[in-house]
């Protein structure tokens, strides 16, 4: 279960500073990985990826500061309109995941590369229901496709790292679910990470995945991020 969201600033700031040498512990769990051998060729136009590896604040976090990313938006996928709501969905029972839509330029990173920052840092894809202090279906590893070409990429990749041997287990991350609808979270969601850096759940389970993107992919990493909050 999540640290409550609203602490105490003395309180927050204490358990930061204490969380450090758990932090840099825990900035060892990322992979690194082979590029897919499958991937997209550049295209004109935007487009979307729409991905689920645990809490939306880590993975929305990351790809706000990937190159070619123009917006990463939480929410919910998998499941239906009616039950997209952040309490609704925190019971597990409604068929959505935790969700990030990220808006991408082809030209600039493909959605190879926005799935090998997705496996190698964003999350573990090893663990089933589950990620890092969060358990349940709706913290689960799934990659919704947009389109049959990325459908091919994710499930070519998935085999790929499995056939590697790139993690310890096997890869649980679903694949087979197209054109899953997205739908954003509420608007205290967005931006989380960007907007409470001294929140101990940020800093031991999200801040990090960040510095494993700017050490592990330097040429994809961008420093000031692109925040929901800018792009309205």
């Amino acid at each position: 279960m999540r640290l409550p969201t609203l602490v105490g600033t003395a309180f927050a700031a204490l358990a930061a500073i204490a969380a450090l040498p758990l932090v840099r512990a825990h900035s060892e769990s990322a992979v690194q990985i082979d590029a897919p051998k499958v991937d997209a060729t550049p295209a004109e136009g935007l487009q979307t990826a729409v991905l689920a590896g645990g809490c939306f604040w880590g993975i929305q976090a990351v790809y706000q500061h990937t190159k070619g990313v123009t917006k990463a938006v939480s929410g919910y996928a998998g499941g239906d309109k009616k039950d997209a709501d952040y309490h609704t969905v925190s019971n597990g029972r409604t068929g959505h995941a935790e969700s990030v839509q990220v808006t991408f330029d082809p030209k600039q990173i493909s959605y190879g590369q926005i799935l090998q920052v997705f496996f190698s840092v964003a999350h573990n894809p090893t663990e089933l229901n589950r990620q890092g202090p969060d358990s349940g279906p709706q913290y689960r590893t799934e990659i919704f496709p947009q389109t049959e070409e990325q459908a091919k990429i994710a499930k070519a990749y998935v085999a790929q790292l499995d056939a590697a041997k790139a993690f310890p287990r096997p890869i649980v991350t679903k694949t087979g679910t197209m054109k899953a609808t997205f739908y954003p979270a509420e608007a205290y969601h967005q931006d989380y990470a960007f907007n409470n850096p001294g929140n101990p759940y940020i800093a031991f389970n999200d801040a990090p995945k960040v510095e494993n993107l700017k050490r592990m992919f330097p040429a994809l990493y961008r420093d000031k991020p692109v925040l929901v909050a800018d792009a309205k």
